[in-house]
């Protein structure tokens, strides 16, 4: 007999959600999995190869994130 687990199993791709949901102001981009507003929004409804061609194009956004190195205090020492 099938335990209940196996009753509700989904053959999907899974969310690239990591939980640090804060959008970029610059780029509309999350900085926790790099997937743009419409994307996150949308994601329920995309089909499976959907969701796949959006999985594979994320590394490559990471990238788009300038990482801050100080703020308004490392730009005023100039290091910025």
């Amino acid at each position: 007999m099938a335990g209940t687990d196996d009753i509700w199993k989904r053959e999907e791709v899974e969310s690239p959600c990591v939980k640090i949901c804060v959008v970029h102001p610059a780029t509309r981009l999350c900085t926790g999995c790099y997937r743009s507003i419409e994307e996150i929004g949308g994601w329920g409804r995309m089909t499976p190869e959907e969701r796949r061609a959006v999985m594979a194009e994320l590394p490559s956004r990471a990238g788009l994130l300038a990482k801050r190195r100080g703020g308004r205090a490392a730009r005023l020492r100039g290091e910025d």
